[in-house]
């Protein structure tokens, strides 16, 4: 649009200085007209170069173009040659209205060019502000999205960092508070999901430690209260032989007695000393087995022989009890000790008769399998009770041994599973309360030499 008023202008200018010119023939009136010819073919080349956008504007264009060059070269320049030789000639009428004519056909071209400019313009205008309202409309709309984005983000953080951040406070603080049990539920992205992870492992740690302490503890208390009954065992089971010996002693250097009574209480003397050694040893078997320091001697042995040697032995003991003695011909070879193997029968025979009502039968029997030989005694005796079972051969166990003034250390069960073990062999039980217990184990049978 600038360009095209600019070259109206340079038209109205080459009017201007013509008329002046031919009305007064003064050529210092045509320099507005010289001056503007001279400009005029550079700002038509730019015109047409602007003026070329769409083939409407080029068609426009070039017939404004034509108009101009035809007001020019076939009336200006012929009026300005003719008004220099003659210029009564060029101000006849017929010769100002041509001009006017083919003026107002220039501005007619120039008016048309403008008003299709303008709307064009108005157009580009329009289209302008309308891509400017959508411009705005998009931002607006990205300014809400960027609002809403941020408060799904905060959101976001809220629920996938703040909330299990604060879960994790407060597990803290309930753990603080001795709550081990305390977990978190894993949640949340990244460190915070590592974060939970790590503290329910703590919590666990935590928890195994204490379980760990209060398990020490309470064997601590069954180390104590196994301390307690030591004393109050050993107290008990020495001060009955020894106050036997040392009364029966008293008697024997006080007084006169016969050469039988001598021998029954030296006799009875005897049987407490021994009780007393045996004790001493259940004693000692028991510090050597835990501290690894008792020898086994490894040795072919004929089970069959230790049962029978030991059944025998104590059937001249316990003259009230039957023993049923069920060993078969053949050897039960083993290899082991046969001390230690003898220990364990007598421990075994020792209980079943304790435990055992008078007139009961103790039954014992031998055999062998493939692989191991197995020794049963059975007796007939009150059984063992269910809370006791678990129990059984622990140390110092006793069971109702003392409610019912039964003798023994409570040592015997636990030395044998020990002996057995060491002999490569299981021990174990059955039992019904009422109708009595069978103590079996069993060792591996070896090949005769």
């Amino acid at each position: 649009t600038a360009e095209t008023l600019r070259l109206e202008r340079l038209v109205l200018d080459l009017d201007t200085g013509l008329r002046g010119f031919v009305l007064t023939g003064k050529d210092d009136l045509l320099a507005p007209w010289t001056s503007a010819r001279a400009a005029l073919p550079k700002n038509l080349r730019e015109f047409q170069q602007l003026a070329s956008t769409t083939a409407g504007e080029r068609r426009r264009a070039v017939t404004l173009v034509a108009s101009i060059d035809q007001y020019v070269n076939d009336y200006a320049v012929p009026v300005v040659e003719i008004a220099r030789e003659s210029p009564a000639a060029t101000r006849q009428t017929f010769v100002s209205q041509e001009g006017a004519q083919q003026l107002a056909a220039v501005r007619d071209h120039f008016a048309d060019f403008l008003s299709t400019e303008s709307a064009v313009a108005a157009a580009r205008t329009s289209t302008a502000q309308r891509r400017s309202d959508e411009a705005i409309a998009a931002a607006v709309a990205g300014l809400i999205a960027s609002a809403l984005l941020i408060i799904g983000f905060g959101l976001y953080l809220a629920r996938s960092i703040a909330r299990p951040a604060r879960e994790v406070a407060e597990g803290a603080a309930r753990l603080a508070g001795g709550d081990l049990t305390t977990r978190l539920r894993p949640q949340g992205v990244g460190e915070i999901e590592e974060l939970t992870h790590a503290f329910n492992r703590m919590a666990e740690r935590l928890e195994a430690s204490r379980r760990e302490l209060e398990e020490q503890n309470e064997k601590l208390r069954e180390s104590e209260h196994a301390k307690s009954e030591l004393v109050s065992i050993v107290a008990h089971e020495l001060r009955t032989p020894l106050a036997s010996v040392l009364g029966f002693t008293s008697i024997l250097l006080q007084r006169e007695v016969t050469d039988e009574q001598r021998r029954e209480y030296l006799a009875i003397i005897e049987a407490q000393a021994r009780r007393l050694g045996a004790l001493v040893n259940d004693f000692l078997d028991v510090q050597h087995l835990e501290e690894g320091k008792l020898s086994i001697a490894k040795e072919l042995v004929d089970i069959g022989s230790v049962v029978r040697e030991q059944s025998e032995l104590f059937a001249g003991q316990s003259p009230k009890h039957l023993l049923d003695v069920s060993l078969p011909p053949t050897p039960l070879p083993v290899r082991g000790d046969s001390n230690r193997l003898a220990q364990v029968v007598a421990n075994l025979l020792s209980n079943a008769i304790k435990y055992s009502p008078e007139g009961g039968v103790v039954r014992v029997a031998g055999k062998r399998t493939d692989s191991v030989v197995r020794v049963s005694i059975q007796d007939e005796g009150v059984g063992i009770p269910p809370e006791l079972q678990r129990e059984i051969f622990g140390k110092f166990v006793r069971g109702h041994a003392t409610a019912n003034g039964i003798e023994g250390s409570g040592l015997g069960l636990a030395i044998s599973r020990s002996l057995v073990e060491a002999h490569g062999g299981s021990i174990d039980f059955e039992s019904t309360k009422g109708r009595g217990s069978t103590f079996w184990f069993e060792i591996p049978t070896a090949s005769p030499e």
